[in-house]
């Protein structure tokens, strides 16, 4: 019988969907390793957290950069969360600066998470035939084939998205890994161009987009997205 006190697990946060979106089963890689991978999974937690209104993401870029603070919502449950939200909440800072400040500490407690749920595993390994290691290797649950599916329908077939999809696939889009997804999710010119517009805000949901996109912005002056050249956000 369990336990009525037990605490469920919350659910998968968009930090651990992007990063087992990036992971690239055949080699056990995940793609933007480094630091772009931080700003990533950064952008994802700032993202996620503006989205449920629990952080406001100014619209206007100020001497210092975009202000980020908390707002009179109850503070986020997941520890992924809570933890970037506490320290909005201590100081309001900046976004370039929160970004930096958060994505080194993001890979290592998201991937436990996604081992903790099965869609990835270690697997012990030999490096040299006998130096003990482990790899990473995609788990049994199918997760990663169901986000990357949607992914597709999206980028490729142009298929209006949820509010999750649009997040996801502006932060996928954004990383700058897609060309080298290429055998999952086909590049071309309009796979760029949709992943550009949902960067923009440009799609149904008006209120949510208006939110991915503030946050997707506020990554841009980090160095990942100076490097992939992301467009200003209209009327910034």
């Amino acid at each position: 019988m369990t336990d009525a006190t037990t605490t469920a697990a919350p659910a998968p946060s968009l930090a651990e969907d992007v990063l087992l979106v990036l992971f690239d089963p055949g080699s056990g890689s995940i793609y933007s390793e480094g630091s772009p991978l931080f700003h990533v999974l950064a952008g994802a937690v700032l993202t996620e957290v503006a989205l449920a209104g629990q952080v406001d993401i100014d619209r206007k870029t100020t001497l210092r950069g975009r202000p980020v603070r908390v707002t009179d919502l109850p503070a986020p449950t997941d520890p992924l969360l809570l933890g970037t939200w506490q320290r909005v909440e201590k100081k309001p800072t900046d976004a370039y600066s929160l970004v930096l400040e958060i994505g080194p500490g993001l890979r290592a407690p998201t991937i436990e998470r996604l081992v903790e749920r099965g869609v990835l595993r270690r697997e012990a390994t030999r490096m040299l035939g006998f130096i003990p290691g482990s790899r990473l290797v995609e788990g049994g649950a199918g997760r990663r084939g169901e986000l990357v599916a949607s992914l597709r329908r999206v980028l490729v077939d142009g298929a209006e998205p949820s509010v999750r999809e649009a997040a996801l696939a502006t932060l996928v889009s954004a990383s700058g890994s897609l060309p080298a997804m290429h055998r999952e999710i086909p590049w071309s010119g309009d796979v760029y161009a949709r992943g550009r517009a949902l960067q923009q805000g440009k799609w149904g949901a008006r209120m949510a987009g208006d939110a991915i996109a503030v946050a997707a912005a506020a990554m841009m002056s980090t160095a990942l997205f100076v490097t992939v050249g992301l467009p200003a956000m209209e009327g910034e």
